[in-house]
């Protein structure tokens, strides 16, 4: 059969990928044959090609990371060379990178370790912390295809020689001068408006949890080739760190800076996507704000909020709980619970997780309330008219570039049609508006008998745990978030299971779309898939938000008789309480 021109320029692009992995980390055909036969691929079975001293190196944190270079227990170079064996071999049995950047790291790591050598010092605070990238992000000397095969090998489609691989994102410089080390650009969706990741460079990415399920590029951060990584989020930071059992913080749109990367439908200023944070573990989250914005972004990006990272502002929510995460009864926190939106249920995995996040919150000290805030179906209708204001023609122009195909999914919501008039647009636009406000309201007047509104919302991110290939129906649990710009955390819960999330037979739908997401459910197809909720504040609560999700973590721990294993933060950081407790 002959095959597309597009397709050899994809095949092409895989083959120089896989050529950038060093021979001796390569994986022989039976292996992969039978990592293909796995369901789980995590933990023992990624390891079982990595040396002991690896397996330590990536189940540090990266907070641990950074203070271990620090300390000269572990070299730059031997911390990059652990992660990028372990993205190698991740990549090799779960299609997860775009692009391979290894040299890059090596290089960064060697100058690093002979910076620290000559004076003694760090380079800045992110010094020797490898940090994975979504494929948005430019880094001079690499593509940037974002899933787009006409973009392989030019700029966003563009053959110009003054910027072709000569670009730098904003954001990858600030890291660079922080001291992190590049080493990969993560897989992401055709077009990125899609809760799984497939595209016809690489095909799919799929779930290391549980393979039967699709992921996003949190894949890479569940099987421990990346501790931290920047993505960006119409839904693609909350999303990927859920469906993969990480830790998440959506941004409200620029607190960081998206000059210079690339994006889909870059010209709508309505409905910004922001660039947010993945990670194995919170305290990372922390590190990485509060280092990027000490660079103070809004000098270089105007779009930029001028807002430094407020210490203050974690110790005085954190001041709030106990070290077990337990409340200090005189200001407990008040946390709200969507249970659903109205249109869909989530699957039982994902109503257990809720529960049992009520049950720790409660058991803990705290103040639980149940959410019903004005209709999110005004913001699922106004989410998919916002993505496709322009009727398609940016999505498609980029495919006409190489002649490729929407994939299947993707074919009836993006066919092509015509542009919304401005009228049309400027209507949206208010109407988006008219929901902040009422939404706005609703959260003022949760105050109560003492007039103190709930300090954040509880809800799913998704209507399920991860997605069977081809099933992610029902944005509205990010959409509505995206629309209204608020901050957003995103906490790992637990996992399904199949003996405990049974399927309820006589549960009645209330809409054609929860019958069609509870049908799609299987206990045994999900079993072991994880269960991650999103914690939602306020406009530009990036502190509050993340000190109060590293609360209910330490609920959730303690509750399960977990450790806490960041109680040495709140020794650093709690103000003295002032109820004895």
């Amino acid at each position: 059969m002959l095959v597309p021109a597009w397709q050899e320029k994809a095949n092409a692009k895989v083959a120089e990928t896989h050529s950038k992995i060093p021979k001796e980390w390569l994986i022989s055909g039976l292996a992969l044959e039978d990592a293909k036969s796995q369901r789980d691929i995590t933990g023992p079975y990624v390891e079982q090609y990595l040396s002991a001293k690896e397996i330590e190196i990536i189940h540090n944190d990266s907070t641990t990371l950074v203070s271990k270079i620090k300390m000269r227990e572990y070299t730059s170079l031997e911390v990059a060379k652990a992660y990028c064996h372990t993205a190698a071999v991740a990549h090799q049995i779960n299609n997860c990178l775009h692009e391979i950047m290894f040299d890059l790291a090596f290089h960064t790591a060697t100058y690093l370790d002979q910076y620290q050598k000559d004076t003694g010092r760090v380079k800045g605070p992110l010094h020797g912390l490898p940090v994975s990238l979504k494929d948005q992000f430019h880094v001079k000397g690499h593509d940037t295809s974002m899933g787009y095969v006409g973009w392989i090998g030019n700029f966003e489609g563009i053959d110009d020689p003054k910027k072709v691989h000569r670009v730098e994102s904003q954001l990858v410089g600030e890291l660079e001068g922080l001291g992190a080390v590049l080493f990969c650009k993560t897989s992401v969706p055709q077009t990125l408006l899609m809760g799984e990741t497939v595209n016809n460079i690489i095909g799919s990415t799929m779930n290391p949890h549980n393979t039967l399920l699709s992921c996003g590029e949190g894949a890479l951060l569940a099987l421990r080739g990346s501790s931290v990584g920047l993505g960006t989020d119409i839904g693609s930071v909350r999303i990927p760190a859920a469906f993969c059992g990480a830790y998440a913080l959506k941004p409200t749109s620029n607190r960081l800076s998206y000059r210079d990367m690339a994006n889909s439908n870059p010209g709508e200023p309505s409905y910004p996507s922001s660039v947010g944070i993945l990670s194995t573990s919170l305290d990372a989250i922390e590190l990485l704000m509060k280092s990027i914005l000490s660079t103070e972004p809004w000098l270089r990006d105007p779009k930029v909020a001028k807002m430094p990272w407020h210490d203050a502002q974690v110790a005085s929510s954190l001041a709030r709980a106990k070290a077990d995460g337990s409340a200090r009864m005189i200001h407990p926190l008040r946390i709200a619970f969507h249970w659903h939106d109205g249109m869909v249920k989530p699957h039982p995995p994902i109503c257990r997780g809720l529960r049992m996040m009520r049950d720790a919150l409660v058991a803990s000290g705290h103040k639980v309330f149940d959410w019903d805030p004005p209709s999110h179906a005004t913001t699922q209708r106004i989410h998919l008219s916002m993505l496709q204001t322009d009727g398609g023609h940016d999505i498609h122009k980029q495919l006409r570039l190489s002649g490729e195909p929407l994939i299947p999914r993707l074919r009836d919501v993006l066919a092509p049609k015509d542009p919304m008039s401005i009228v049309e647009y400027q209507d949206l636009v208010l109407e988006g508006r008219a929901f902040q406000e009422a939404y706005l309201d609703y959260l003022n007047c949760t105050g109560g008998a003492n007039g103190q509104p709930v300090d954040a919302v509880v809800m799913p991110v998704a209507a399920h745990a991860a997605i069977i290939p081809g099933n992610y129906r029902h944005g509205a649990y990010t959409g509505t978030t995206n629309l209204l710009d608020y901050t957003c955390a995103v906490l790992p819960v637990t996992k399904a299971d199949k003996s405990i999330d049974t399927f309820d037979e006589i549960y009645i739908p209330m809409t054609e779309a929860d019958r069609i997401n509870w049908q799609d459910y299987d206990p045994d197809i999900y079993d072991g898939a994880p269960v991650g909720l999103q914690i939602v504040g306020r406009k530009h609560e990036e502190e509050k938000i993340l000190a109060i999700t590293k609360i209910v973590d330490a609920c959730l721990k303690a509750r399960n008789g977990q450790s806490n294993g960041e109680a040495a933060f709140w020794k650093d950081f709690h103000a003295p309480p002032s109820d004895g407790g």
